[in-house]
């Protein structure tokens, strides 16, 4: 039987890309400008002080996504090439999806679309959802499978986050429910509905070798010292953002200790987990966001920092096996230990501060805990929303015209990249043994 050329990946996804990159060319140059320069002088000051002060931030959060979540991924020993490419394909595809989705909700109302700092922004917490649910499904699944992803999932979470923020009034400066709860869900969504088969065993690629977990832990050390920005990148400049930064570097902090303190008592003889450390060790920045800038004692974001990494490694340690092996959930990078639980502690650590926090400073009664319910309700929302979008995303990724790799050349960069010395070795027209049992599974 001959192949057709479209369910090849070497001809989708150029022309998957090439079509998108094309269509969004027109769009921009049809309705897509840039602000007018403003004729005030007080305007323009304004203006340069809002680029100045928000452009380090996004700056640091560019890092944070590029350079420290793409080698964090790299803890597989025989996919970092791809996990970096693909989690650098997937945040500028993903930030550029998000512009057109936004440019076309303000066109249909408003006309001409303005394209500023913050509209960017917005776009970059779009991208870092699609990268974070990723995370459940690396290594098994190929980039046309991770852009027909991210395809489904932009559109989800900003009507997600409209709904959370403007209808339900939740206060998640930091992006705890929006963001890392959002896409912690859909991806297990995703993942579930991709593997329905059930438990997959150990993949003898993906297992981390000392090396692996030292690049991964390099993108720690990069997110942890760079997070600070993310949280308090939409705080009111002034004492709002100078508390998230406080909030946030403490409850990281403490995570980092805590992480080490438990993941020594865990084993035996008292060594450390890499996994623990690559991971525990931010968990307090996903729970601080939704109370970073609220005014609450410095003690209160120690206290969340070190229990959303106890959280966190426990995870790890007892609940990730016991969701593989009753409900049959692949996460392969542990986004659940990760951003699912410390997101849900923080969501009820807002609840909490809101309901304790002096009336002075906030209203009535009736009123911080009516704004208490809406953080829950929130909550339930993000997690509900996100499941069922995972759910059906995941069920549109099965399609085989989307290439999913077999499952015996997952993990591996030699299915998506071409290396030199495999080239020189196997001589002009030779083939790896892999390329052709890939070849062959697309007959």
């Amino acid at each position: 039987m001959a192949i057709l050329p479209f369910t090849r990946p070497r001809c989708l996804l150029p022309l998957f890309l090439g079509f998108f990159q094309g269509a969004l060319l027109l769009f921009f140059a049809l309705f897509v400008t840039f602000d007018e320069p403003s004729a005030q002088a007080e305007d323009a000051t304004l203006v340069a002080y809002q680029i100045y002060s928000t452009f380090p931030f996004f700056q640091d959060i560019q890092v944070m996504l590029v350079v420290g979540l793409g080698l964090l991924l790299t803890f597989l020993p025989r996919y970092g090439l791809s996990a970096l490419t693909h989690n650098f394909l997937l945040l500028n595809f993903s930030m550029q999806w998000a512009l057109v989705l936004q440019g076309l909700i303000h066109h249909f109302h408003h006309g001409q679309v303005h394209l500023d700092l913050l509209k960017l922004l917005i776009s970059e917490f779009a991208a870092v959802t699609v990268l974070i649910s990723v995370g459940a499904i690396l290594g098994r699944t190929s980039p046309c499978q991770l852009l027909a992803m991210a395809t489904c999932e932009v559109p989800a979470y900003l009507a997600s986050e409209w709904v959370i923020v403007n209808c339900l009034g939740v206060l998640d400066v930091g992006g705890t429910i929006t963001i890392h709860v959002f896409s912690c869900y859909f991806g297990l969504g995703v993942s579930k509905a991709l593997f329905w088969a059930g438990q997959k065993p150990l993949h003898p690629k993906e297992t981390p070798t000392p090396r692996s977990d030292l690049m991964s832990l390099m993108g720690m050390l990069i997110l942890w010292v760079f997070w600070p920005s993310f949280v308090a990148v939409l705080c009111q400049p002034g004492d709002a953002q100078h508390r998230a930064i406080l909030n946030t570097l403490l409850a990281m902090s403490a995570s980092a200790i805590t992480t080490v303190v438990v993941s020594s008592l865990l084993e035996r003889d008292g060594k450390l987990s890499p996994s623990h450390l690559q991971n525990g060790s931010l968990a307090g920045g996903v729970a601080i966001g939704a109370v970073a800038d609220m005014a609450m004692p410095p003690a209160a974001a120690l206290a969340l920092g070190g229990l959303s990494a106890v959280t966190c490694v426990l995870g790890f340690r007892f609940l990730t096996p016991l969701l593989e092996k009753k409900f049959a959930f692949q996460d392969q990078c542990g986004i659940h230990n990760l951003h699912g639980l410390p997101g849900i502690l923080g969501a009820t650590a807002s609840a909490v501060a809101i309901l304790v926090v002096s009336k002075d400073t906030s209203g009535s009664h009736v009123s911080q805990l009516r704004q208490a319910l809406c953080q829950a309700a929130g909550l339930a929302v993000a997690i509900g929303a996100s499941l069922i979008a995972g759910l059906l995303t995941g069920a549109t990724l099965r399609l085989p015209c989307l290439a999913r790799p077999p499952e015996r050349l997952c993990f591996d960069d030699s299915l998506y990249f071409k290396f030199q010395d495999q080239d020189e070795s196997l001589g002009p027209g030779s083939t790896t043994e892999e390329g052709a049992l890939a070849l062959k599974e697309h007959v």
